[in-house]
């Protein structure tokens, strides 16, 4: 691990790696202090510009990006009570509350000083849990990859965010579009109207389509929306530094609690902080003050959401599930780059997981600096007009989607699936479940054909195994127990609209 480890810093020594890592967190910054973008559709928009770049130099500048975005969406919260992403609504509680007493700056150095610990330390469990994790899943065969598989697709439950009927519907969209292509057995086309599809759907077009220009076609309905000017801020010496040493009990127990949450898939950085919101509240002296202006609410949401970050790194990394909408994207990312995740990552290609745990540790200071140095710039972020966010937006689109392969037919794809992607959001179906399924669905069919082939036939290899046993079994509770829930929903108030009636 330690020899891994070393040459994960190692990569560090080519100064195209400090660029993508600087350029990734300005960009997180950005595109997570503009209200309604995230870090997913951020992760979207920076593919296209990692075509023929390294690797290593691809995935630490989008890891930038995913931290820095997420955090991000914090500053909006603070300033203008408009959480630039979900996770900081928690934020946003006190955040806000804090800028109306005029301390908009302390709120912001504890919420990015929090964002940085937060990381740093998820990152030291991220080490010491996806290592064991990825040997383990070594061992695994035909069999329990389609059990894996089958789990990952369960996680629907979680990225639908409660629709669960609607993610199962998004989950089908994903498998059926998995389908487009040559079978890889027989060489037949399948649903490949053109021989530009004999490979499948290309990816890049689809992820920018489906997050991007779909977010796009939104903005224009919407049309200009009134201006919102941000509070002004003051600079680091007006801030009270001396009031963020006594969050620091809050600030390690939320870091553990995000990363222990992030690593649940389907949980992701949101869940994260309404839970560490909730304990700090509980375990602090102070409970009155939580949403009337806390720094200890502010200091747990943005250590957790933060700490989530590299707790949906872990089953991306070790197991090739993703643990959140963004890492569902990230996924798509590193299968263009040609690099499959999973357990063979760590042995085919070790420099990628361990450059991201050397990213972590080194981005932090860089990106806590560029938190910090830019709050004024970063509080203006949130004042750019909307259409120009869309014409900026819009313009990345069509040549990322060009590029991705030199020809119009992947700008095409892209305008088809940018329609797909604002049709579906309208109707509240969520879309990471389709990309979820779209990724897995090739790695499902594959590996249970080959289970089959390998056991003649016989459909024992499904549950002869133990692992495959248990697998399949958290991934049918997975779908089982959500649905009973929502039945039980549904029929609650049937029953008190028939109490009712009966008086």
């Amino acid at each position: 691990m330690i020899e891994h480890l070393l040459l994960g810093f190692s990569a560090f020594g080519d100064p195209m790696v400090w660029i993508s890592l600087v350029f990734g967190a300005l960009a997180g910054y950005l595109i997570g202090a503009i209200p309604g973008l995230g870090p997913s559709l951020g992760v979207a928009l920076l593919i296209p510009f990692t075509y023929g770049l390294d690797p290593v130099v691809s995935i630490v500048g989008l890891v930038a990006l995913y931290a820095a975005a997420e955090y991000g969406g914090a500053i909006t919260a603070i300033l203008i009570n408009s959480p630039g992403t979900s996770a900081a609504v928690a934020t946003a509680w006190d955040g806000y509350p804090l800028t109306q007493q005029g301390r908009a700056g302390e709120a912001l150095m504890v919420s990015i000083v929090a964002s940085g610990i937060g990381i740093f330390v998820s990152a030291l469990f991220l080490l010491f849990t996806a290592v064991p994790l990825s040997e383990l899943a070594l061992s695994f065969g035909p069999g329990e990859y389609f059990a894996l598989a089958f789990v990952g697709l369960s996680l629907v439950v979680g990225l639908a965010e409660g629709l669960v009927v609607k993610g199962a519907v998004a989950m089908g969209i994903g498998l059926a579009l998995a389908t487009v292509g040559l079978d890889t057995q027989t060489g037949v086309p399948r649903f490949a109207v053109s021989t530009e599809l004999f490979e499948g759907l290309p990816l890049v077009p689809v992820l920018l389509g489906l997050y991007a220009l779909s977010e796009v076609l939104f903005m224009v309905e919407e049309g200009a929306a009134a201006k919102v000017k941000s509070p002004p801020v003051g600079g680091f010496m007006s801030w009270n530094w001396k009031g963020f040493w006594p969050l620091n009990g809050v600030i390690m127990r939320s870091s553990v609690l995000g990363y222990v949450i992030g690593i649940i898939p389907g949980a992701g950085a949101s869940i994260a902080s309404f839970i560490a919101y909730a304990m700090a509240k509980r375990t602090s002296k102070n409970p009155e003050l939580f949403g009337k202006g806390s720094v200890e609410g502010v200091a747990a949401s943005e250590a957790a959401n933060n700490a989530a970050v590299s707790g949906a790194m872990a089953p991306l990394l070790a197991l090739g599930i993703p643990g959140s909408p963004t890492t569902a994207v990230m996924i798509g990312a590193l299968m263009i780059q040609g690099i499959q995740p999973g357990p063979l990552l760590f042995s085919r290609n070790p420099e990628i997981p361990y450059t991201i745990f050397a990213s972590l540790w080194i981005g932090v200071p860089i990106m806590v600096f560029i938190g910090l140095a830019g709050a004024r710039g970063w509080a203006q972020v949130a004042n750019i007009p909307r259409p120009a966010i869309a014409a900026i937006v819009s313009a990345i689109c069509l040549v990322g989607a060009y590029s991705s392969e030199g020809t119009i037919f992947p700008v095409y794809v892209m305008t088809a699936f940018g329609i797909l992607g604002y049709l579906l959001r309208k109707v509240q179906i969520p879309l990471a479940p389709v990309i979820l399924a779209l990724v897995l669905g090739e790695m499902m069919e594959t590996n249970f054909r080959r289970a089959l082939i390998t056991s003649q036939g016989s459909l024992d290899i499904f549950y002869t195994s133990p692992v495959t046993v248990v697998l399949s079994l958290t991934a049918i509770l997975a779908f089982v127990l959500p649905a009973i829930g929502f039945v039980r929903r549904r029929r609650r108030p049937e029953a008190a609209a028939g109490e009712v009636a009966s008086r």
